[in-house]
């Protein structure tokens, strides 16, 4: 018989963030989040998430305590203001290949959900688009990239099953540096030498002065993306965070900026894979001794991802994203990166997915995000 549990103690969250540790210890596939990072994630007086959310976990197991599954549900405020829609959500599922796991779970989330007003769930959120998010569907034979999902492949049809249908597919598209082609960096001197008659220029963050740089790179983050299909604005304090992480995990060589006359249209940011690393720590504890495979991390990764490249109506048309490519290849060649992932991107952003496909990228995975009307 399966239980639920919520997650009340500190305990119970242990027990909440150890299950994929085990769940997937032959799978040689996935990708270990390190458990500190977890921890941080998860806690709900440490991140800056849940000033504007709520959330609770909860843990299937079986009569013995053994855990079978874990779920969360979550509402989001600033989705609801942002989207005026009434809809919360789901992360963080993992289960057993076991129905019966997965229905109890999902009717502990629903309940939930329903409990605190919402009309319908979007997921899987982990806990939000600025996060983890989707279940991966296509793809299963590489490992994920930095900040990117892996899990069973039968984890869509479990969630098909209890009544949830598609709402959005993500794609990820893979780059080797080899394969990009030549006119794309011939042409992006000439299209600079253009944007600088225009008064636009484009240059790297200047990491000495994020605390400067950040509002910048927040006002094209928030404005780039308010369109598209479940973005969530990030606001001041959520933002200064991300600058500072990108500050530790990457370097100003994959992080430009492009400015018309001194305000911000566009920037690109690429992280160093950060996964291949960490896939090797497969309990997911940093200490004692595991934290030695992270020093100089930056020198033993050969990919990267494109965690975001964004340009805000009015300058997508002008190259600039051309100009960015251009930039962030040259860098890469340098570092010794030999492929980088772009993910990841909306099926209906039609610009973005044409821009890739025209570079001889490879959309090689897949992720889904599922929805239900309440």
């Amino acid at each position: 018989m399966v239980q639920i549990k919520k997650v009340t103690s500190k305990k119970d969250l242990k027990k909440f963030i150890a299950f994929p540790y085990s769940h997937y210890a032959n799978d040689k596939m996935y990708a270990p989040d390190l458990k500190i990072v977890q921890k941080e994630t998860l806690n709900k007086k440490k991140n800056l998430f849940f000033r504007h959310a709520e959330a609770d976990y909860f843990i299937a197991t079986d009569e013995s305590g053994k855990v079978l599954g874990r779920i969360a549900a979550i509402t989001n405020e600033n989705y609801v203001k942002h989207w005026n829609e009434n809809y919360g959500f789901f992360g963080f599922f993992e289960s057993v290949n076991d129905q019966k796991v997965a229905n109890a779970l999902f009717d502990a989330a629903t309940k939930w959900l329903k409990d605190k007003g919402v009309k319908g769930v979007y997921g899987p959120m982990n806990p939000s688009t600025n996060d983890t998010v989707g279940t991966l569907i296509e793809g299963f034979d590489t490992p994920p990239y930095i900040m990117m999902v892996h899990n069973k492949p039968y984890y869509d049809r479990l969630i098909l099953n209890y009544g949830f249908s598609k709402r959005m597919d993500l794609l990820s598209y893979r780059i080797k540096l080899e394969n990009v082609p030549e006119r794309y960096l011939r042409l992006s001197d000439d299209i600079e030498k253009r944007l600088k008659k225009e008064g636009i220029i484009v240059r790297q963050v200047n990491f000495k002065k994020i605390k400067e740089e950040a509002p910048k790179l927040q006002f094209v983050y928030n404005k780039a993306w308010e369109k598209n299909w479940g973005f969530i604005p990030m606001d001041d304090e959520e933002f200064k965070a991300l600058a500072a992480e990108l500050k530790m995990v990457t370097g100003p060589e994959f992080v430009y900026i492009a400015e018309d006359k001194g305000k911000p249209v566009a920037f690109i940011a690429i992280l160093p894979d950060l996964n291949q690393i960490t896939i090797k720590i497969r309990n997911g504890n940093l200490f004692p001794f595991n934290f030695l495979k992270l020093i100089n991390f930056k020198k033993k990764v050969t990919k990267g991802r494109i965690l975001t490249l964004g340009l805000i109506d009015g300058y997508r048309l002008k190259g600039i994203d051309t100009v960015m490519y251009a930039r962030c290849y040259s860098a890469a060649v340098k570092t010794g990166l030999e492929e980088v992932e772009g993910s990841w991107i909306l099926e209906n952003n039609t610009m973005m997915n044409r821009i890739l496909e025209n570079a001889k990228a490879d959309p090689y995975k897949r992720y889904r995000i599922y929805t239900m009307s309440f």
